[in-house]
């Protein structure tokens, strides 16, 4: 029997703790939204909207189920005791920060879940998992158990799925996820390479002459945390290619690779800016995919066409690159790229090119995309044959009538407005825990939420 493979698109709920507190230094949208007033409802609406819209278009997507918050396990081992609120009043008085960290909704961005390696290009021909460690920033360092428990859940069976836990919390080893990993392949069913780009080496390793890290924002990802999920994964090394990102890009704003750059199969649109060394790791790319049978297409945006200022305020290169069921790409970007002159005559340029992207959707995600991600950053690509598809557990796929259970839910759980200070509001604390009772049974995954933190 022909197993045909699909990628299948798993994008992040926006939970229901989804607030504007400017957690994440480094990241423009979410530091310049601090202290606004949130919408939960509408961000996860929005979000909602675009996965119906996809699979209406005939393309396989699937929801990844928000964290439970707040993280009262947190809050105790920073010093805080008592009674849930007595913790929550607490951390609103002394360390409010701290509170926002423990009430993060971050983990709606699925591109950080984890780094995701597909069967054809594993030794035992198994999809492998490794979720990220996240520890860069505290409100993501908390994620990674909950995002374990949520993939053992939907790929639970080992005779398909591996999932490998975190790497060890260290700077050493910062792991930020499929943001900052890329696969290029002829199709989805076949050996594929993978793409790793990394902001720094902890150790010193492979620097290189005159190298020299950012100085205005932290570098997230580590060499050493990508060479070692690739071992992990048991990636062919002829097949593996590691990239540095370049430092003046993660000054202005680029803290993930997905903010400048975005792959599909044998497709790069990338920003000239986007690495430390374009020629060298252009090259490094184009022969790895030679060895693996076919030829890397490129389409470059140059600075004199879009500044590195326009493409971290428009999000253009954290869009969705999309093979449509009747052929040709979909490039899926924020309605920011149309409001901004520059990009949006970028992109009319782009179609009349005759280019491999054919076709530009716009979808209106501002709600999430003030607090620092766009398109791609919700969604964490997995390629799934047909066995293991059908090997995928809870009800997690989106299609019409999902999407029309999951709206109901959201309309009726979610607040429409919310400020930091309402986040130790009890009667807030207790609407949470019962809106994600009800989504355990909703998307059927039995324990997702019930181990309590």
């Amino acid at each position: 029997m022909t197993l045909h493979f699909h990628e299948v698109n798993f994008d992040g709920l926006v939970g229901p703790s989804h607030h504007y507190a400017g957690l994440s230094s480094g990241n423009m949208a979410s530091t310049s939204s601090r202290g606004e007033v949130s919408n939960p409802r509408e961000a996860a609406l929005q979000g909602l909207d675009k996965m119906l819209a996809l699979a209406e278009r005939g393309l396989l997507q699937a929801v990844l189920p928000p964290h439970h918050r707040p993280d009262f396990a947190l809050l105790r081992r920073l010093g805080f005791a008592g009674s849930d609120q007595q913790v929550l009043l607490a951390a609103q008085l002394e360390e409010p920060a701290l509170l926002c960290a423990a009430c993060s909704a971050s983990a709606m961005w699925a591109a950080n879940t984890a780094t995701v390696s597909p069967s054809p290009d594993t030794l035992d021909a198994r999809v492998h998992f490794t979720p990220a460690n996240l520890n860069a920033k505290l409100h993501r360092s908390q994620e990674h158990p909950s995002s374990t428990r949520a993939l053992q859940l939907i790929f639970g069976d080992t005779r398909h799925f591996v999932i490998h836990p975190a790497l060890p919390d260290s700077g050493a080893l910062g792991d930020e996820g499929a943001a900052n990993h890329m696969r290029f392949a002829r199709s989805h069913g076949e050996p594929g390479v993978e793409c790793f780009v990394f902001g720094r080496s902890a150790l010193g390793q492979g620097q290189g002459q005159g190298f020299d890290g950012p100085r205005r924002f932290q570098a997230r990802q580590t060499l050493e945390a990508s060479r070692a999920v690739a071992r992990k994964h048991t990636l062919a090394p002829d097949r593996t290619v590691f990239i540095r990102q370049n430092p003046a890009a993660i000054d202005a704003g680029v803290f993930h690779n997905d903010v400048i750059a975005v792959s599909h199969l044998n497709l790069l649109f990338y920003h000239e800016d986007a690495f430390w060394d374009e020629s060298e790791g252009l090259a490094a790319l184009q022969q790895a995919c030679a060895g693996a049978g076919f030829d890397l297409q490129v389409v470059r945006v140059s600075r004199a066409e879009i500044s590195l200022q326009d493409l971290v305020e428009s999000y253009l290169f954290n869009s969705q690159l999309l093979e449509l069921p009747a052929g040709g790409m979909l490039l899926l970007v924020p309605a920011q790229c149309r409001e901004n002159p520059r990009v949006s005559a970028y992109l009319d340029k782009l179609l009349r090119s005759g280019g491999p992207i054919r076709e530009v959707a716009v979808f209106d995600l501002r709600q999430s995309m003030r607090n620092g991600g766009g398109p791609a950053c919700l969604r964490l690509r997995v390629v799934l044959n047909d066995e293991q598809m059908a090997a995928v557990r809870g009800r997690v796929l989106i299609d019409k009538s999902m999407h029309a259970v999951l709206t109901d839910w959201v309309r009726h759980h979610y607040r429409e407005r919310l400020h930091v200070q309402d986040l130790s509001d009890p009667t807030w604390v207790t609407e949470v825990d019962a809106a994600l009772r009800e989504l355990e049974s909703v998307l059927d995954l039995p324990g997702l939420y019930t181990h309590r933190n």
